[in-house]
């Protein structure tokens, strides 16, 4: 069996074809993806600029935007580029860095759901004790934990993925870059590793999940006691706006990562791939965010 050496490029097949029906999804992707980059950019900016929005709940805020920012303009552009020129071929070194960049996003952003969840916990069943409970301290050091465990999963993910021999062939059956795709040319075994990578996800998907579940059962707990049906009514709204984001995000990324092996279909993966590196991005800013009345009023303020 042939081995290709470590400097040859691989080719990223991509999601769309030339027909139709494909151009049309593909300038889809390309709206949605400007919409997000767009929004989440507004979002870090009235962040920035607006003195009542320096709160923690805001801070957590910004940097879910800021990683959404980053994790589109990791994907789309490298997408958008191979889609209109033909040229699909990605660099081992580009390769790694898609996995570094994806993974660390991606894993970065599922322990900063689960501390804006706590964030809401507190500010709902314990408001008078927000600031003690959510410290400066405190929600600084979990944006620089969240940061950090997503990097270095990155880094081992990147590191031992492109340490394989691959072989046969070097055609990715992707769109970017992503490891339990990639493991699938390589020549040797790969049990050790799916089985290291199966464990971090679930430090990285089932523990961040699980804690979002019990932070927003706690809540749902303490808006069933409110007096007030308009109140209940926002509450509730606002609950599940939350966990259908969460879920969508979340329940992609246990199907790409947690599967059997012998359940991973290429074309599967790829649309949901789709759900949380395109998506997603777009509606936090919308559910989270833009929906905020606060959010809104430095909104206008700015636009005024």
């Amino acid at each position: 069996m042939e081995n290709w050496n470590i400097t040859a490029d691989f080719i990223l097949l991509g999601l769309f074809n030339h027909t139709g029906a494909h151009r049309f999804l593909f300038v889809l992707v390309l709206i949605i993806a400007f919409t997000s980059l767009v929004g989440n950019a507004i979002m870090l900016l009235l962040i920035l600029l607006d003195p009542r929005l320096h709160r923690p709940m805001y801070f957590l805020l910004s940097q879910l935007s800021l990683m959404d920012l980053m994790l589109i303009s990791t994907i789309v552009p490298k997408m958008a580029v191979d889609y209109l020129t033909g040229r699909k071929f990605i660099s081992p070194a580009g390769c790694g860095f898609q996995i570094f960049f994806f993974v660390t996003l991606g894993g970065g952003e599922c322990f900063l759901l689960a501390a804006m969840s706590y964030d809401r916990y507190v500010a709902v069943c314990h408001p008078l004790r927000y600031p003690v409970l959510m410290s400066w301290k405190l929600c600084l050091s979990m944006i620089l934990g969240s940061w950090f465990l997503g990097a270095a999963d990155g880094l081992m993910q990147a590191a031992a993925t492109l340490n394989f021999s691959f072989c046969r062939t070097h055609e990715i059956d992707h769109f970017f870059c992503e490891a339990p795709t990639l493991v699938r040319l390589a020549c040797a075994d790969t049990s050790v590793f799916e089985d290291v990578m199966y464990i971090c996800c679930v430090l990285m998907l089932l523990i961040p999940i699980s804690l979002i579940f019990i932070s927003y059962c706690l809540i749902l707990a303490a808006v069933l006691q409110m007096h007030s049906n308009e109140a209940r009514k926002k509450a509730f709204a606002t609950c599940s706006s939350h966990l259908s984001v969460v879920g969508l995000f979340f329940g992609a990324g246990i199907f790409t990562y947690m599967r059997p092996k012998s359940y991973r279909s290429a074309n599967y993966n790829k649309v949901v791939s789709v759900y949380y590196t395109i998506f997603t991005p777009v509606l936090n800013p919308l559910i989270y965010s833009l929906r905020n009345s606060e959010v809104k009023g430095a909104l206008q303020k700015c636009m005024d």
